[in-house]
């Protein structure tokens, strides 16, 4: 299996490197393992909703 970055994953998803960790620490993202103190992410991993939004919460419980 491929895996790309932390700083990767932010640029393909358009969001902050910080914002990626916190998906990872919250195991938001199916996959994902750590290697040290990097995190790896699946290649073909899609963004996860965002529940900070209402928008988001919507798509959570559809």
């Amino acid at each position: 299996m491929d895996y790309i970055s932390t700083p990767e994953a932010a640029k393909k998803w358009d969001i902050s490197e910080r914002r990626v960790q916190k998906l990872c620490e919250e195991n938001r993202i199916p996959g994902v393992s750590k290697l040290g103190y990097m995190w790896l992410i699946p290649k073909d991993a899609e963004k996860p909703i965002d529940g900070r939004t209402e928008r988001g919460k919507e798509l959570q419980y559809e």
